[in-house]
């Protein structure tokens, strides 16, 4: 068995394309197997870049990030794509469900790309994710686009939870929950990847939060970058 971290940092650099100066610089991170990481900063501050480049969805310009030991940049589009759907459950700030998929499809999504996954997902499992995160079974066949944002929020993690993968990446996830709904979604986030043995790097701007958790980092600390992203305009 692998003793390699979750998740690996050094000496990370990268900006955005076109601009001046770095967005994150970043020496030194590691996330232990299992452990409960709480990333916090605010708007602005590069923490939903930050997640991306811990998945691999973007690149850094310097610096080694791995995730199990493998370091993204050594790694081909293919190769990437093959471990993080092996190896990590993202839950996206925007959900990036599938409208047209029913709620149970979205759910089984991972392991239809990863056999790995589907071979630790035993039968049932999608069912039993949504029973815990509290989706109501007469939404399970219906098409995602028309759920509510907060029944949005609860499928998209539970796929990131199914198949028991090694890391899960969660950006701002309760942040359309009310506080009965949050609550019950962190005990089952909690829950569930302590059961897989699951690291989770989490991002909120919600410190009360925070308690749920092993460590907690600010982002504008721990980066030597002073740069901001690129303004969105109207």
């Amino acid at each position: 068995m692998s003793t390699a971290p979750a998740l690996q940092v050094r000496g990370l650099r990268y900006r955005w394309p076109g601009a001046d100066a770095d967005l994150l610089q970043i020496d030194e991170l590691t996330v232990a197997a299992g452990e409960r990481l709480f990333l916090r900063g605010p708007s602005g501050s590069g923490k939903s870049t930050l997640l991306s480049l811990l998945a691999g969805v973007l690149l850094a310009d310097a610096g080694e990030l791995a995730l199990l030991g493998r370091d993204w940049r050594t790694l081909s589009s293919a190769g990437r794509d093959a471990w993080r759907a092996d190896h990590l459950g993202y839950i996206f700030q925007q959900f990036n469900l599938l409208a047209y998929l029913s709620v149970l499809d979205n759910v089984r999504l991972p392991c239809r790309f990863s056999k790995p996954r589907a071979a630790r997902t035993p039968a049932g499992d999608a069912e039993r994710l949504l029973e815990r995160i509290g989706l109501a079974r007469a939404l399970w066949h219906r098409p995602a686009g028309a759920l509510s944002v907060g029944q949005q929020q609860r499928v998209a993690a539970a796929r990131a939870l199914i198949g028991a993968p090694a890391v899960v990446i969660a950006d701002e996830p309760t942040s359309a929950l009310d506080e009965d709904l949050r609550d019950n979604f962190m005990a089952l986030l909690r829950e569930a990847c302590a059961d897989a043995g699951s690291a989770l790097v989490f991002v909120s701007h919600d410190a009360r939060l925070a308690a749920h958790f092993d460590r907690q980092l600010d982002l504008p600390a721990l980066n030597r970058a002073t740069a901001q992203p690129p303004a969105v305009t109207a």
